[in-house]
């Protein structure tokens, strides 16, 4: 299992941000994400792309990216040049993880962007493919329901290969939301309720999409399984508890939500303190 840590763009000095990322690697840590929001509740907020490249600039080792980014609120060209050169600023260690986004954000509500579940969802789709097709550095055309391009080629590629790893957050069971994400690099699972609310994802629901990954998807790339939360870092014991059901049951990321710990109150000193502390519970 590999762990990362996960930093709000909002509420927090830019440089502060970056900071934390630089402490993060020095710890020990696999990787740094950063929300990417526009206006939530007025706050003050940073952009993420820009912090994103400050920490590239300034790591060497962890993986780094969004968490998460909407692509429906996004034009998918520019998140390809974005991208790119973020995987070449940090000599291929971006991952981009993608989703519907939360609407409460003003980027969405407040700009007259598309509120619309199912919408969002197909324009993700058309997102996606458009990505695939500008970062094989091939001369590239688009013709869907959203967006539509013109014969373009976009160079250079990006430094990995076979593309830029994509972590697509899928709800467990929904099939067209599960076949989304074996099209890709990785899932962030959320447990969907048939009434659409949301739970968490246990290690028995775990082993069962494991197991429906391992049967339906047809690609031969690695596949990491994502999962957010807390872990204690003074006691290794009751993190050993939190995370090893985790791990058998096939997690291949655990991404310590330090703007979650209790000592939130302290603000960055509280997470610059769990983030030194580093990955506590498997060895």
């Amino acid at each position: 299992m590999r762990y990362g840590i996960t930093l709000p763009n909002m509420d927090y000095d830019a440089q502060v941000i970056a900071d934390l990322a630089v402490d993060a690697e020095e710890a020990g840590w696999d990787g740094v994400f950063v929300w990417d929001c526009i206006n939530m509740r007025n706050q003050s907020t940073h952009d993420p792309w820009m912090i994103l490249a400050a920490i590239a600039a300034r790591t060497r080792h962890v993986r780094l990216g969004t968490l998460i980014t909407p692509l429906s609120r996004r034009r998918p060209w520019k998140v390809a040049r974005e991208t790119v050169t973020l995987d070449h600023l940090s000599h291929g260690r971006f991952i981009l993880p993608v989703g519907l986004g939360e609407t409460s954000d003003g980027g969405f509500s407040n700009v007259g962007e598309e509120l619309d579940r199912k919408k969002r969802a197909h324009m993700l789709d058309e997102s996606l493919d458009i990505l695939d097709g500008l970062w094989s550095g091939e001369p590239f055309s688009y013709d869907g329901e959203h967006y539509h391009m013109k014969e373009m080629t976009f160079l250079p590629r990006p430094v990995q290969s076979p593309r830029i790893p994509i972590w697509v957050v899928g709800a467990w069971n929904r099939k067209k939301s599960m076949q989304r994400a074996l099209r890709y690099d990785g899932i962030i699972p959320a447990k969907m309720d048939a009434d659409g609310s949301f739970a968490d994802m246990t290690p028995g629901d775990l082993r069962a999409m494991k197991a429906y990954i391992e049967e339906q998807r047809t690609l031969t790339t690695p596949f990491d399984v994502v999962i957010e939360g807390e872990t204690p870092g003074d006691n290794a014991e009751k993190a050993a508890a939190i995370l090893q059901p985790l791990a058998d049951a096939g997690v291949t990321w655990w991404l310590e939500a330090v703007w979650q710990t209790p000592e939130k109150e302290a603000g960055a000193e509280g997470m610059r303190r769990r983030i030194k502390q580093g990955p506590v519970g498997l060895a």
